[in-house]
């Protein structure tokens, strides 16, 4: 296996929902497209553009916003910082005008109705996320350009040569759960110990740091603003939010001014096992919801597994740090999300990270197996209880299949994320009271069973809304 130096913040992206493969990748291909275009220095001599979908991006991509998101890529616009709430307004601005401000400063005619082509019946065999972008010049010549949304935000293009040169190298070189396990072991180093040192090698620590509390800061105005937010879910399954119903009935209708606030009077409903099961639901829920409104959300290692991780850090940071301990707790956020970031990079070397290749469980699953190697070093475990916790949590995910209803990141995607978590927790502690020597499976060993299992799966269960939920529910019918 070439070894792939991958980053905590290639795991953990700042992005717009509600996917990160047929969205925030989409998105930023089609950014990359038209730096292409500038490197070439034919950027103003481009007199219209096209885009085409292929395969999963074709078949589910109105649901999943892809149209929308090659459009604001197109046009110059930053999934990190562009405003959510304008979004809608840029697009009618688009179809309305028959133009595309290509890059954000050269207008190109364009016409969404027209001009994105949704090739249902074809697949690229690269990847079943792929999406062509045509542009004809003003002298008579045509640009195409094949990009690949491989999972998690990834983008590839197809005439790509991965290069490693320019790559940093690592300290502590990590392809499998075996190598990260033997650095511990010959270091001493806590997981998150050996991560930190492999991120120096990108960027001072300070900065690695300061940029994953960034990080935090969106998971919990993510979580904040999804329990606050009351109505029906965009895109015509009329599906409720329950976050923010669920947030006051727990709080019993109790007011308070800003998120501290907020977690002071979770603190103060105790730790019956109901509640905190309740608890660690809503905030699951509350992420999703976000995501699936074309929210602010951060990939983990996907959007449509965003909810998982921040939903059992909320349950580490409130329930197991003593009353208050949130608010000391930066250190300990880093760590986690350290911890998290490496069984990610692990899985997407080892197998995938994307539905459309793997189905459900290489989101979900995956989202469950970070969540719960990070929460049993939180909470004092062994770098080998750390992996059980992992393999546990993915074990039992091992199978789960991409159906989503009409296209949509809503049925059965939101609720899962409440189960990936609640089976992050399970698998923590189970790794937490065991013996890891005695373990039959370890997580290698489910990796490779999982990648198995993805490449035996039918492609009508990886993301096309051809199988499962997706043909057997009526879509005029709410979840609830």
């Amino acid at each position: 296996m070439i070894y792939e130096p991958i980053s905590v913040f290639d795991i953990f992206k700042i992005g717009i929902g509600p996917s990160s493969s047929h969205t925030l990748g989409p998105w930023r291909a089609a950014q990359r497209f038209t730096e292409s275009l500038k490197r070439k220095n034919i950027l103003y001599d481009v007199r219209d553009v096209k885009v085409l979908l292929y395969g999963s991006l074709a078949k589910t991509g109105v649901g999943h916003g892809t149209d929308m998101a090659v459009q604001l890529g197109l046009s110059g616009s930053d999934p990190v910082t562009f405003e959510v709430n304008h979004i809608q307004a840029r697009l009618k601005d688009i179809a309305n005008m028959k133009k595309l401000l290509l890059a954000g400063v050269h207008e190109a005619d364009f016409d969404p109705r027209e001009d994105i082509e949704f090739l249902f019946g074809e697949t690229l065999t690269y990847h079943p996320n792929a999406l062509t972008f045509l542009v004809n010049l003003r002298n008579g010549d045509s640009v195409a350009e094949t990009y690949y949304s491989v999972g998690g935000g990834f983008v590839v293009n197809e005439n790509e040569e991965v290069s490693l040169s320019k790559a940093p190298q690592f300290p502590f070189p990590i392809n499998t759960a075996d190598d990260l396990l033997h650095w511990c072991i010959k270091t001493g180093l806590a997981i998150h110990e050996v991560v930190i040192e492999n991120e120096n090698a990108w960027r001072p620590e300070q900065e690695t740091k300061e940029h994953l509390i960034k990080i935090w800061t969106v998971m919990k105005e993510c979580i904040y603003h999804g329990c606050k937010a009351d109505g029906i879910l965009p895109g015509g399954l009329n599906v409720r939010r329950r976050a923010a119903g669920l947030n006051k009935k727990l709080l019993k209708n109790n007011s308070y001014p800003d998120f501290d606030s907020w977690i002071a009077a979770i603190e103060k409903g105790g730790h019956d096992f109901k509640y905190i099961l309740d608890w660690v639901s809503c905030f699951a829920l509350a992420v999703n919801e976000e995501n699936a409104s074309f929210g602010r959300v951060v990939t983990a290692p996907t959007n449509g597994a965003a909810g998982v991780i921040p939903a059992v850090l909320m349950y580490y940071l409130i329930f197991n740090t003593g009353p208050g301990g949130y608010r000391d707790a930066e250190d300990k956020i880093i760590r986690f999300l350290l911890t998290a970031s490496e069984i990610g990079s692990i899985f997407k070397k080892g197998a995938t990270i994307s539905a459309a290749m793997g189905g459900c469980q290489a989101e979900i699953g995956v989202s469950s197996s970070m969540a719960a190697a990070a929460l049993t070093e939180a909470m004092g475990g062994t770098q080998r209880q750390a992996l059980m916790a992992a393999e546990i949590a993915m074990e039992h995910h091992l199978g789960m299949t991409c159906d989503p209803i009409g296209g949509l990141v809503q049925v059965p995607c939101i609720e899962r994320n409440t189960m990936g978590a609640i089976k992050a927790i399970t698998a923590s502690q189970l790794a937490l009271q065991s013996m890891p020597d005695y373990a039959k499976v370890s997580l290698d060993g489910v990796i490779k069973t999982m990648w198995d299992t993805a490449m035996d799966m039918h492609s009508k269960y990886k993301e096309t809304s051809d199988g499962g939920l997706a043909v057997n529910v009526p879509l005029s019918l709410p979840e609830c």
